[in-house]
Parts: structure tokens; sequence; C-alpha cells
């Protein structure tokens, strides 16, 4: 959940900013980006090297460098982060984040943050209960922010009670659980197609394609960054996905069709983006041909269309995606794709544009719906393409 996540930590005056540097380590190790921000305070606790080390980024602790003069700009700070994390907050930093005092750093990326803000408190027994800072709470909860309560422990203080900031074990769990109820297709089942299929001449020869599979692992990994319970059927690929999926791996046309029909059923969305052969041998030698005349003629038939048959079998409930990769008249051989195959959106790419197609780190595509609205989209990479498509896709949900 929280991979490629860019995520601001305040840190503020506790001494539970020890445990910073446990819950830096925790948030890097499961895939997040960190910057870190420490009040003056928190500084007294814990230092800059520390959790720069750790977090493989320049600490943040003044609006900007005497020395230099280099601005630590917080609207941008505030902008980047996904999701901004304070802990320990410490009450003084409560109050002033309730109240909208603005004299530091960290208040100042607070109060230009556009994301879920997250305050994990850390203090003594009586200043927790204190009238004052369960009003901040409540306020701070009213504005949408969210708390991650302290728990019962021995105290700075020698005290036993509520203060104790949460472990950050329980506090990237308490995280990861509030992306995974933000996702847009949290519950929902989709399906991928990728790759090229191989249709056996003989146990040594195949008719194929130059597919890699990045375009449709690329999607599958969207889907699965966004929520939804992903089912990648792809055909023989070096590729690799950077998100936990369920993938099925097959070679031909015909088993493709088999592993599509038993999974579509039970799926939401399918975007079949696999380039599946048109056509396999009549018959697949036993053992290698040999080389024995000047000329060898290999009668072929047609493949089942996957995803015409798909169309025939959507139901109102589904959206089916389909790709066309074109040479020529690429608009027109689009839009009748979509019609004939009963899809709700169809992708073009053209092999007639620099840096798209086969093999391509990068794709250029346009998009027609079922009113043949189009939207055409500028060459890009194919991880960005794909968040497009998905893009797209949200949009009829």
């Amino acid at each position: 959940m929280l991979k490629d996540k860019n995520i601001i930590l305040g840190v503020c005056g506790s001494i539970a900013a020890y445990k910073s540097a446990t819950l830096v380590r925790l948030l890097v190790k499961a895939g997040a980006n960190v910057k870190v921000i420490l009040t003056a305070d928190a500084a007294n606790f814990i230092t800059p090297l520390t959790l720069a080390t750790l977090s493989k980024h320049p600490v943040y602790t003044q609006y900007f460098e005497e020395e230099t003069g280099v601005w630590s700009n917080h609207v941008e700070l505030g902008l980047w982060a996904d999701y901004m994390l304070v802990a320990p907050a410490s009450a003084n930093t409560l109050a002033k984040m309730a109240t909208g005092l603005c004299d530091n750093l960290l208040t100042a990326v607070y109060l230009s943050a556009k994301c879920p803000v997250l305050v994990a408190p850390a203090m003594d027994l009586d200043m927790w209960k204190h009238e004052t800072t369960q009003t901040n709470i409540e306020k701070l909860l009213s504005y949408g922010n969210l708390l991650i309560a302290p728990g019962k422990g021995e105290l700075a203080s020698g005290l036993y009670g509520e203060g104790r900031m949460a472990e950050p074990e329980e506090i990237v769990s308490f995280l990861s659980e509030t992306i995974r109820k933000d996702l847009p297709l949290l519950g929902k089942k989709v399906l991928v197609t990728a790759g090229p299929t191989y249709e056996a001449i003989d146990p040594v020869r195949f008719i194929g394609n130059h597919s890699s599979g990045k375009m449709g692992f690329a999607i599958a990994d969207r889907f699965a960054s966004l929520g939804a319970d992903v089912t990648l059927i792809t055909g023989p690929t070096a590729e690799k996905s950077t998100q936990q999926l369920n993938r099925i791996d097959v070679v031909s046309a015909a088993q493709m069709l088999a592993a599509c029909k038993k999974a579509f059923s039970d799926v939401q969305i399918t975007v079949m983006s696999a380039a599946v052969a048109d056509y396999t041998p009549v018959t697949t030698a036993s053992q290698k041909i040999k080389k024995t005349s000047s000329e060898f003629s290999l009668e072929l038939k047609k493949t089942e269309d996957i995803l015409a048959t798909l169309g025939k079998l959507k139901t109102k409930n589904q959206l089916l995606v389909g790709f066309a990769l074109e040479t020529e008249n690429e608009e027109e051989h689009a839009k009748g794709k979509l019609t004939r195959k009963n899809l709700d959106l169809i992708v073009l790419n053209s092999l007639n544009d620099k840096g798209a197609g086969f093999k391509m780190d990068t794709n250029k595509i346009t998009i027609f719906n079922k009113a043949f609205e189009k939207t055409v989209f500028e060459m890009k990479s194919k991880t960005e393409v794909a968040k497009d498509i998905c893009s797209e896709i949200l949009k009829l949900i």
C-alpha cells in the first residue's frame, strides 16, 4: 500500500522522537518516499543526520538556510505529499495546527497540504487529558485530520497512563489501512491480458509477434495500486510485475482464451492489451521439422477472437476495453472494432508514431468511447500511459 507514496513526516519535540528513526526505516522499507520536517525542539531529541540517512532525503528544519539563503518551499512540500504524518505530535504543535498558528516550517507545510493528515500524539498523561488538548484534538478531527490514538504505558514523567505515542509498526499499519480505504478500486476485480501468444509449428518453432508485454504489465500494476484485485493473463514475456496480483502464464491463443473465459464472469473491468495471434497452424508437428526442401508451406487457421468472445459474454455491469494497433486508416479501424466487439473503450496506437508500439518504453495513444468521442494523449512512458487509461476507465465507473 505504501509503495511509491510520498509522505511528509513531521517530528515534534518529544522523547518519543527517538521512535521516528524506526518509523522512517519502516516507511522506506515499505517503498514510500519520505521527507522529514523537524521542529527546533525535535532536533534536541534526534539529529537531522540520522533521519536524512534513513530517509535518503535532506531533513527540513527551517524556512531557509541562513548561510546559503536556500528556501524550503512549504507550498511545494505540501503539494508533493500524498500523506502527511505528524509523529510524535506534541501538545504544542497540536495547538498550533488546531488554531492555524504558523510560526515554523512544519505548521506552514500543514496549512499548505492538500493531502490527508494524520497525527500521532505523544505527551504526558495530564497534558493529554487536559481539556485544551482534547478540544484541539476535536477541532483537528472536525477538519478531516486523522488521529492515531496514543496508547497506555510508562511515560517519561514516570506516570503510567495514556499519552504514549503509538509504536512505529502500529503507525505504519494505520497509515496503510487509511491508504487502502482511500483507493478508488478497492473491492473491484480486474482482468488484464498482456504480451504475445506463441503458436507452435513444431517443438522448436512458433508463430509470434514482437510484443514485450510492457503495456499490459503497466496497466495491471496501475490497477493494483488503485486497490483492485487484479488477474493478469500473460503470454511469454520477461516482464515482472511490481505489485501484488494473480499472474497466469499462458503460451498460445487457445490457452489465453480458456484462461480469459474462466476469469471473465467474476470481474468488473477487463482490459485486453495482449497481442494475440490471429492465426495458428492447422497441425503442429510432434518432432522438429527438418530442412529437407527449399520451400516449406504452412497451413494456417484463424484463432478464436478472444475480445469478440468476451464482448458477447459481457453484462451491463462489466466494462470491456480493447486495444487497436494499426498502420493505416487507424481511427476507422479502431472505431469499427469498438462497435463490432461490444467494447466500452478502445485504445488506439499506431506503428506510424515513432516511439510507440512493441518493445518501446513509451507509447502514444488515442482513446475512443462508445459515442466515438476521442481523447488524444501525448507521447509518454508506458507507466504514465497506464495511468491515463485507468483514469479514463474510472470516469466510466
